[in-house]
């Protein structure tokens, strides 16, 4: 381990440099991903249910994607010609806007009859939680937990990125290492 952030490594190529960080916060975020999308969306009743007034054609849409909505772990009912009322919501959102949520998504769904606002909510949280559960730069890390991180990234999905875009490991080729310190083999 390097200054408490980086995983030296080798492989039959030359050296890995490993961003420990960016790496397991990309394996904890496509873990969070699996897990939601294998148990489903876990939802839950809001103790004070969101009242909105929305467009007579807002409000017809929303009756409409009844269904969709609930797949997607809201319930949302049609209260009137104006308003309706969101009683529930997937419970990795309960700390979001969940108002400006729901006109967001009833804009686009009138607008191009589809929307993935919800998902990329989703998905942007469980990037946060992601991030703030993974380890972090100056924690002394084992040989043995080196060696996990590295297992983990290789059979886990977009390893090569942090979930911002980072790269999360660099190949140094042998002949790379050999130029720096001016070797010929």
């Amino acid at each position: 381990q390097l200054h408490g952030v980086y995983i030296l490594a080798q492989n039959s190529d030359g050296l890995v440099l490993v961003d420990m960080h960016a790496a397991h916060e990309r394996i904890t975020y496509e873990g969070l991903k699996t897990a939601e999308q294998g148990e489903g969306i876990r939802t839950q009743p809001l103790l004070v249910p969101i009242s909105l007034d929305v467009s007579q054609r807002e409000a017809e849409v929303c009756e409409q994607r009844q269904d969709w909505f609930a797949t997607l772990g809201f319930e949302i009912d049609r209260l009137g010609p104006e308003r309706v009322m969101v009683r529930q919501v997937p419970a990795v959102l309960r700390e979001a806007d969940i108002a400006a949520l729901v006109r967001e998504v009833l804009s686009d769904l009138l607008e191009h009859g589809s929307s993935q606002r919800i998902q990329d909510s989703v998905n942007e949280l469980l990037s946060t939680m992601a991030c703030h559960g993974s380890v972090r730069a100056n924690r002394r890390l084992t040989i043995d937990e080196m060696n996990a991180l590295l297992r983990e990234m290789e059979i886990t999905e977009r390893s090569g990125q942090c979930n911002h875009g980072r790269p999360t490991w660099v190949q140094v080729s042998l002949d790379e290492l050999d130029k720096l310190f001016q070797r010929g083999r």
